[in-house]
C-alpha cells in the first residue's frame, strides 16, 4: 500500500496522530506506541490534504525520503537510541533561517532556490533533538510585513478561512501549525512576526527576551538588535518545550544569554495576586478594528477569575516617540542588510516597494539620527521597567485588525485613520520588541465572523517562564486552541 492509498482505520489513525499536541506526541513515539513511520506518513496525508488550500509549507522535500528517515528513527530507538523529545517529529523551518539542504529564499526571488550548507543555531538545535525537516514556512520577502506573500511561492492563507491574511512573517509557521501540518513550529520576531500570526490562526506565539535564542551560524551584531527568533504552539507546554531546545549560549553568539536552567521551573504556577497592568489603545493612540479592542477587554475578566488584579495604566512616553524611534531603528538595520542588493539597479529592481522605501529611508539617516534612537529606545524601556514596579505583567492587544483579505498588501485605514506605512498598521507589537521583553500572544476568542485574535502578555526582562506561567494559567481556564480548531481540519479527506 502507497502513502496515497489510506483505508477508512488508517484515515481515523492519521487523524489521531496530527491532533497530538508535540509532547504528548513526543511520548508516544519514545514509548513506541506510535511509529515515527506512522507519525510521518499521518503528517505527510495531511500536508497533501490541506496545504494545496493554503501553501503554508514551501520547498516540501520528496515523501519517500522522509519515510525512510522516519524508519531510520525507528531502528534507532529499537537499538535503545533516543535524541530527544522531537525525536522522529516532523518539523519545517521558516524560510528566513538556514537548514542544511533545503533552500533558505527568504521569499526573494534574489535567493529563490539557494541551499544552505549549515543550519542556523537554533535548526541544529531542532535537528539535535531528533526532528526530522520536511520543508520551509513561507514568509513574506525578506520577512517584512506582517502578511505572508512573495513572488517566489505566492500567499498562504488563513487557517480558518483561506481567502484571508495568515499574518506574519512567520504565517507559514502559523498556519501549518493550526491546521495540523506540524506538530510545533519555530519563526522569528522583529515587528510581531510571531505574535500577530498566532493571533490571527488561533495559536500561541512567545518572542522572547532578546538574547534567549541565539542567531547563527554567522550572526551580525549590527543584526541583533531588533529581532529574535522562537516558538510558537497549540498548547503553552509545547511552546516551552520548544523554547527550552531553542535557547541558551553558543559561541558564535556573543550576545545569546546563558543557560537555560531559568526557564526549567513548573508551567503550574498560582497566579492570584498578581499585578496585571492593561495598555488598550495606548490612551487611544492606536486605532483599532470595530470590535476588537472589546474582545480583548472582555478578556481581561479571564485573568480576574484566576484571581489576577487587573487595571488600566499607560507608560510615562509619548507613543509617537516610540514610533518615530522605531522608524529609525528598523529603517537603519534593514537598509544594512539589503544596500548591496539595492546598489545593483538589477536586483534593486527585484526588490518590493515596501523593501525599497525600507532601504531609502535608512539611507537618509545621519548617524546623529541613529544615536538619537537608542537614547530614546533607552527611555522606552526605563519607562516600562517603572511600570513593572507596580505591575507583575502588562497586557495589550496582540494586532489592531482581524484578519483581511490576503489579495490586499496591507490594511491602509484603521477605522477611519490613514496608515502612513505598510507597517503601521502592526504598532501596536512594537513596544515590547524595542524594549526586548518577553512576549506572548494567547488566544482571547473569535469576533462574530469567526475570526481570532490574541492578547500579548509582557513581562519583564528574562522574565520567560513567569510569562509562560500566566499564558499556561490561561490556556487551562479557556481552551481556546483545543476547543476551536480551523473548521479545515475536520473537513473530509
Amino acid at each position: 500500500m502507497t502513502r496515497f492509498e489510506s483505508t477508512p482505520a488508517l484515515v481515523s489513525l492519521e487523524r489521531e496522530i496530527v491532533a497530538l499536541d508535540a509532547l504528548p506526541l513526543s511520548e508516544a513515539i519514545r514509548t513506541r506506541q506510535l511509529s515515527c513511520r506512522e507519525v510521518m506518513q499521518a503528517y505527510l496525508e495531511q500536508i497533501d490534504r490541506l496545504n494545496p488550500k493554503v501553501n503554508a509549507l514551501v520547498s516540501l522535500r520528496p515523501p519517500e525520503v522522509l519515510l525512510d528517515e522516519a524508519e531510520e528513527r525507528d531502528r534507532q530507538l529499537a537499538r535503545g537510541e533516543w535524541l530527544g523529545w522531537m525525536h522522529g517529529m516532523p518539523q519545517a523551518v521558516k524560510d528566513m533561517a538556514a537548514c542544511a539542504g533545503l533552500p533558505t529564499s527568504m521569499g526573494s526571488p534574489l535567493f529563490a532556490g539557494q541551499v544552505a550548507r549549515h543550519d542556523a543555531i537554533a535548526v541544529s538545535r531542532v535537528r539535535d533533538a531528533g526532528a526530522l525537516f520536511v520543508g520551509k514556512t513561507n514568509v513574506p520577502e525578506f520577512g517584512l510585513g506582517s502578511h505572508t506573500y512573495n513572488s517566489v511561492f505566492g500567499t498562504t492563507g488563513n487557517a480558518y478561512d483561506p481567502g484571508l491574511c495568515a499574518g506574519g512573517s512567520s504565517g507559514g509557521a502559523a498556519t501549518a501549525l493550526a491546521l495540523r501540518m506540524l506538530p510545533v513550529a519555530d519563526g522569528s520576531d522583529m515587528m510581531g512576526s510571531l505574535r500577530n500570526p498566532a493571533a490571527f490562526n488561533n495559536l500561541y506565539g512567545l518572542r522572547p527576551s532578546l538574547g534567549r535564542v541565539p542567531f547563527g551560524p554567522t550572526p551580525e551584531l549590527f543584526a541583533q538588535q531588533l529581532a529574535t527568533e522562537g516558538p510558537m504552539g497549540r498548547s503553552v507546554a509545547d511552546v516551552a518545550a520548544l523554547l527550552q531546545t531553542q535557547a541558551g549560549r553558543h559561541r558564535a553568539a556573543p550576545l545569546a544569554l546563558g543557560g537555560t536552567s531559568d526557564l526549567a521551573g513548573p508551567l503550574v504556577r498560582d497566579v492570584r495576586g498578581k499585578r496585571i497592568g492593561w495598555l488598550g489603545d495606548l490612551g487611544g493612540h492606536l486605532p483599532m478594528e470595530p470590535g476588537l479592542l472589546a474582545l480583548c477587554e472582555n478578556a481581561l475578566a479571564d485573568f480576574r477569575t484566576l484571581g489576577c488584579e487587573v487595571e488600566h495604566c499607560l507608560p510615562d512616553y509619548d507613543p509617537e516617540r516610540l514610533w518615530r524611534c522605531w522608524l529609525v531603528h528598523r529603517a537603519w538595520l534593514v537598509a544594512g542588510s539589503l544596500a548591496p542588493a539595492y546598489a545593483d539597479p538589477s536586483q534593486r529592481a527585484l526588490l518590493k516597494p515596501e523593501a525599497r522605501w525600507e532601504v531609502e529611508c535608512g539611507q537618509r539617516l545621519s548617524a546623529g539620527e541613529v544615536f538619537q534612537a537608542t537614547l530614546d529606545r533607552s527611555d522606552w524601556y526605563r519607562a516600562l521597567d517603572r511600570l513593572f514596579l507596580r505591575y507583575d505583567y502588562l497586557l495589550l492587544p496582540s494586532a489592531q485588525v482581524f484578519p483581511f483579505e490576503a489579495s490586499l498588501h496591507w490594511p491602509k485605514t484603521i477605522a477611519g485613520r490613514d496608515m502612513d506605512s505598510y507597517h503601521r498598521w502592526m504598532e501596536v507589537t512594537i513596544g515590547a520588541t524595542l524594549a526586548g521583553l518577553p512576549a506572548m500572544s494567547v488566544p482571547v476568542g473569535f469576533n462574530p465572523a469567526g475570526l481570532p485574535m490574541g492578547l500579548q502578555i509582557i513581562g519583564p526582562a528574562q522574565a520567560d517562564l513567569a510569562v509562560l506561567q500566566l499564558a499556561y494559567a490561561h490556556e487551562q481556564l479557556t481552551q481556546w486552541v483545543r476547543n476551536c480548531p480551523p473548521p479545515l481540519v475536520g473537513a473530509a479527506p
